[in-house]
């Protein structure tokens, strides 16, 4: 493929990713509906998404480089993450003249509190997608397990990329 279709093609995914979700999890979801199989194979795409996690800071800013090198080098890093930085940029600037406007208004406050189980159920359903075995494999005990460590984990409130390092170093030894 020309290395510009590339080029546009990473920009255009952490955009519509970054602009159609509202949360790194669910970016992650739509990212994983459009890369797999077209640009990246599943294993590569959770290969990134787990060394992103390791790292401080944004999920989409971090994808979009693990994602962004391998299929377009620097060039194609820099056009994901343009566009995995400009819905939330001009969002959150919209939002905060929005927000503004109503700061006292009680019906905000009740908005903010019926997001919170949706945002659950974007978060359930990535993990779903993740987990969910493929029909041609039973789901994998070594899976399972690592996955109910890692929850264990976090329930206890270790910090994600403490439960991500660990999960990754348990990994290097089940999966020998």
């Amino acid at each position: 493929m020309n290395p510009w279709k590339i080029r546009w093609r990473l920009f255009w995914l952490f955009f519509k990713a970054n602009w159609l979700t509202t949360s790194g999890p669910a970016s992650i979801g739509v990212l994983y509906d459009e890369i797999i199989g077209h640009d990246m194979s599943e294993r590569e795409f959770v290969e990134a998404v787990g060394f992103s996690n390791v790292l401080p800071g944004s999920a989409a800013v971090k994808l979009s480089v693990f994602i962004g090198y391998p299929l377009g080098g620097i060039l194609g890093v820099i056009f994901a993450l343009l566009g995995a930085v400009l819905p939330p940029l001009v969002a959150t600037i919209s939002l905060l003249y929005v927000l503004q406007y109503y700061a006292a208004a009680a019906w905000l406050t009740r908005f903010t509190k019926g997001l919170e189980p949706a945002v659950a159920a974007l978060i359930a359903l990535v993990g779903w997608k993740f987990l969910r075995p493929d029909k041609s494999q039973p789901w994998r005990k070594k899976d399972l397990c690592l996955f109910g460590i890692s929850m264990l984990g976090l329930l206890l409130n270790l910090p994600s990329p403490l439960v991500l390092a660990l999960a990754g170093l348990t990994g290097v030894i089940l999966y020998r």
